[in-house]
């Protein structure tokens, strides 16, 4: 679901939301290896690129997961999910992470490492196999919290 139009004068590189169902828990948590991290208790972010922009919130899409950002915010896990839209003209086909330009992810770091301005923060993105093991996790996170 994109959710957050971009409000601040950093625009945000890729179409931003959540996955719908999902909630960053212990499981989810568990994925970054970092003993005593807990999940943000927010739905999983996703971030998804798409030759056409989105300008309203709310919309409902099929994304197809190609890797993540691990990501850590005030010492809670909080991953961004990288997707392409499913049935985009110009990204539709990428399958893995390595199918987008580099260039593309180095932007999505750079605004995560920025929009906050939070100096320092590292990040190393992850391949495909990883994110859906993130995004399962955050469903059963979500199962958990909020059964079916």
């Amino acid at each position: 679901m994109v959710d957050r139009p971009q409000r601040a004068s950093s625009l945000q590189p890729s179409l931003y939301g959540f996955i719908p169902r999902t909630y960053c828990g212990k499981r989810t948590a568990s994925l970054m290896d970092q003993e005593g991290l807990k999940g943000d208790k927010d739905p999983l972010d996703i971030c998804v690129f798409s030759e056409r922009p989105i300008t309203r919130a709310d919309i409902l899409l099929h994304a197809r997961v190609l890797g993540g950002l691990p990501m850590i915010d005030d010492g809670e896990a909080d991953d961004k999910i990288i997707a392409v839209l499913a049935t985009d003209n110009i990204w539709g086909e990428a399958r893995e992470l390595d199918d987008l330009p580099h260039v593309l992810i180095e932007r999505l770091d750079h605004y995560f490492k920025t929009y906050k301005m939070l100096p320092g923060k590292e990040c190393t993105a992850y391949g495909r196999e990883h994110a859906l093991k993130v995004v399962k996790a955050s469903m059963e996170d979500y199962q958990e919290r909020y059964g079916e």
